[in-house]
């Protein structure tokens, strides 16, 4: 594993956890602060962005998006020939009171890794890498979501979306046995340690789930598990993917657990001291590289 990426990964949680600090909408310019964080990474990059602005109770808040053209077209347009496009999201806000080094730092710093990477590459399938405010509460599960505000413009736009990838919380880990907990009745067909990526979406999504996991394991030999469930047991849709559902699109995340692992979830405790990178780098590079194939339309 590349110690550079790990380096990378590790700077971008700490400066926006350790520097900027909790942000979100009571925090108005450490969120602004975030937002042009990224687009100095990006702009270091060499990857052009666009800026998404929307209001929410007369406050302008944005999405930053990376649109990566297909082979078939060199522009953003959504084009009849090609196959729909992946989307990949990660949010940027915290809930008050937490720095958010897991949630959602974690997000952010791959997905600013697979806009270095995959911006100035060209897939049969066109890419759509978008940096999404207002995930946390108050907004969560609906309206006023950067994530929520995106989905509608592309069914608006009648973009087909072949899937939505949510990036939420990637960079707990932990061999103690026990570390890892389920919702009831999973327990026995799991493992009992949290030192697995986790794969999950609602029933409808199952296809992506499956092609996403199994790019993955051809990809990264990082322990992985994945689950598809309805959407009532919540623990599936608790992230930016259950934006891109409600407008009919298939959606699914990528995640360490979350609560279910992390202790410091939601907490002032939840700072990059309580990260493990190397995972963390060995996962994002396992999902560059399934990325590329799911983009190639390899299945």
């Amino acid at each position: 594993m590349s110690a550079s990426l790990a380096a990378r990964l590790e700077a971008t949680v700490r400066h926006l956890s350790g520097v900027i600090g909790e942000r979100h909408f009571r925090r108005a310019h450490a969120l602004d602060e975030a937002l042009s964080f990224i687009r100095e990474e990006l702009v270091r990059s060499h990857v052009t962005a666009t800026d998404h602005p929307f209001e929410v109770a007369g406050r302008r808040f944005t999405n930053l998006e990376v649109v990566v053209p297909s082979r078939s077209s060199s522009s953003s347009s959504s084009s009849s020939a090609e196959p729909g496009c992946i989307v990949i999201g990660a949010h940027y806000d915290t809930v008050p009171g937490t720095p958010g080094a897991d949630d959602n730092a974690t997000g952010v710093a791959a997905l600013l890794e697979l806009a270095r990477q995959l911006a100035h590459e060209r897939f049969e399938r066109s890419l759509r890498l978008v940096f999404f405010p207002n995930e946390e509460p108050p907004f969560f599960p609906d309206a006023g979501m950067g994530s929520a505000m995106y989905a509608a413009e592309l069914r608006s736009a009648a973009v087909d979306v072949h899937t939505m990838i949510s990036l939420e919380m990637l960079g707990y880990y932990s061999d103690r046995p026990g570390s890892q907990r389920y919702p009831p009745g999973l327990s026995l067909l799991y493992p009992n340690q949290g030192n697995f990526i986790g794969f999950v979406s609602n029933l409808r999504s199952r296809k992506q789930l499956r092609e996403l996991k199994r790019a993955f394991i051809a990809s990264s030999d990082f322990p992985c598990e994945s689950l598809a469930a309805p959407e009532w047991t919540v623990v599936v849709g608790l992230s930016d993917h259950s934006s891109f559902w409600k407008q009919g699109y298939p959606g699914l995340m990528v995640t360490d657990t979350a609560f279910m692992r992390n202790p410091h979830y939601h907490q002032a405790s939840d700072t990059a001291d309580t990260l493990d990178f190397e995972r963390f780098a060995k996962v994002t590079a396992g999902l560059v590289a399934a990325v590329k194939r799911l983009a190639s339309a390899i299945e």
